[in-house]
């Protein structure tokens, strides 16, 4: 990406997440999420990979929808510090609890080159990102 493609970019999150609480909730769950695709880049193993893609996959397509609930929750309430109103605290809540999830399902997948049997691996990834999955519906379902 160009650098003022970049700027237009930023802009543009800024306009639809605010600069506060609800940009932080969906960049911090979209670092979790890039984190998960750069432990699977770096994977040598090819059954591995085989075995990571998917989870990748299912990790990646709730990106938009993150997205989605934090624009609406920046539409209703526009936040420009730390404070949570309290009306959309479980949405909040449910949205750190991803992000945390994501960040453990990229650790388990970075440890999965040392396990001996990659479908052990793949079943941990998997309930982690499930757990992601679930998480993402309870802030959706909290607007």
């Amino acid at each position: 990406m160009g650098l003022f493609a970049s700027f237009r970019h930023g802009k543009a999150d800024d306009r639809e997440l605010g600069q506060a609480l609800w940009r932080q909730d969906h960049d911090r769950f979209r670092r979790a999420v890039d984190r998960f695709h750069q432990v699977l880049e770096g994977t040598e193993d090819d059954g591995l990979y085989a075995v990571l893609l998917p989870q990748a996959d299912r990790l990646g397509e709730l990106v938009p929808r993150v997205r989605t609930v934090c624009v609406e929750a920046h539409r209703r309430f526009p936040v420009t510090g730390d404070d949570i109103p309290g009306t959309l605290e479980p949405t909040h809540r449910a949205l750190s609890r991803a992000a945390n999830e994501a960040a453990a399902a990229a650790q388990a997948a970075a440890m999965a080159r040392y396990a001996p049997d990659p479908e052990h691996v793949s079943a941990t990834v998997a309930r982690r990102i499930g757990i992601v999955a679930d998480r993402v519906a309870d802030a959706e379902a909290g607007l």
